[in-house]
């Protein structure tokens, strides 16, 4: 992992190992460097500022992919206890591109579930990197209705580039899967809260992504297609991809502008992966206030709610007679 830092991050990695190199460096032989040590965090702070204030939607789409970025497996032990593990769709297999299961939040029974990623090549095969296959949308809808018979509400955490495209998924009904979720989702009886943490890619996201309030990190991404896809599709040239993501208005300030989710959430400057347990505790708030405010709406105007949030999304114009 020690080369897992994006190009614009990398002057900044530099100095901050410096400052620490010359922290060792003055604990090991009992030398006093503080006036040094001050100025070059100084430094790093304003160069911290400087990259991080100013990101482009590229940029946050390389943020949403950083392979130091918290996932689900990085989230459940840090806000998460009691967690048990589910598997399996009762159908036809085990999916582990989506990870889900019972635990509690703060004493409180809750159904978590989510996309999972992997660190590395093998991890990654073992996840199919995080595109779910029609089983793993069918092991979510399982989930779903266990946390409606036993009322506990459901927390889900998104961040798949989408749903595997193979032929496989296609014949096992990866459509209909998605489609049967949009629905289901739509009238469960339990509040269900949902946070983008990194890419929220087209249905695949979707499929668990309905939800009485939707929130996103400040740096992650949700759009019908990935850049690079439509790069592919407009120019017919994947390089394209840093102009499509402007285009497609990818990053969680724009989408919360366009009415599509309820929130941004703020993350540690420089992203979730440079503080994962702060990140963590900014989420646990999150939760708490959200769960509180959707557990006082009754059952018939939580789904009410719920349906109005989706049927006014989306604008047009009429052209002039």
């Amino acid at each position: 992992m020690e080369t897992a830092w994006l190009d614009f991050e990398r002057p900044l990695v530099e100095l901050e190992r410096k400052i620490e190199d010359l922290r060792a460096f003055a604990t090991q032989e009992n030398l006093e460097f503080t006036d040094e040590l001050k100025k070059l965090e100084a430094k790093a702070e304003r160069l911290r500022s400087e990259i991080y204030s100013e990101l482009t939607a590229w940029q946050r789409v390389q943020l949403a992919r950083h392979p130091r970025r918290p996932y689900l497996l990085d989230y459940i032990p840090l806000l998460f206890t009691e967690f048990l593990e589910l598997h399996g769709d009762r159908t036809f297999a085990e999916d582990a591109a989506i990870v889900g299961g019972m635990a509690r939040f703060e004493g409180r029974p809750v159904i978590i579930m989510g996309h999972q990623k992997g660190r590395n090549t093998k991890e990654n095969i073992h996840r199919n990197f995080g595109m779910p296959h029609p089983e793993g949308y069918r092991k979510a809808l399982r989930l779903m209705r266990l946390g409606e018979k036993f009322g506990a509400p459901i927390i889900t955490f998104v961040d798949t580039p989408g749903a595997y495209p193979g032929i496989g998924a296609e014949e096992r009904g990866q459509s209909e899967a998605i489609a049967k979720n949009l629905l289901v989702m739509s009238r469960l009886k339990v509040p269900i809260l949902v946070f983008v943490v990194g890419e929220g890619g087209s249905g695949g996201a979707l499929a668990i992504a309905i939800g009485d309030r939707v929130l996103m990190l400040e740096n992650s991404v949700y759009s019908v297609i990935s850049p690079e896809g439509c790069a592919a599709i407009l120019w017919k040239d994947r390089a394209k991809a840093p102009e499509s993501a402007q285009a497609l208005r990818v990053s969680a300030q724009e989408i919360y502008s366009l009415g599509v989710i309820d929130r941004v959430v703020p993350e540690p400057l420089g992203g979730a992966h440079r503080d994962p347990k702060g990140m963590a505790e900014t989420l646990r708030v999150e939760i708490r206030e959200h769960l509180a405010l959707l557990s006082r709406i009754p059952t018939d105007e939580l789904l009410e709610e719920r349906l109005q949030k989706y049927l006014k999304m989306g604008r047009f114009l009429e052209p002039n007679a």
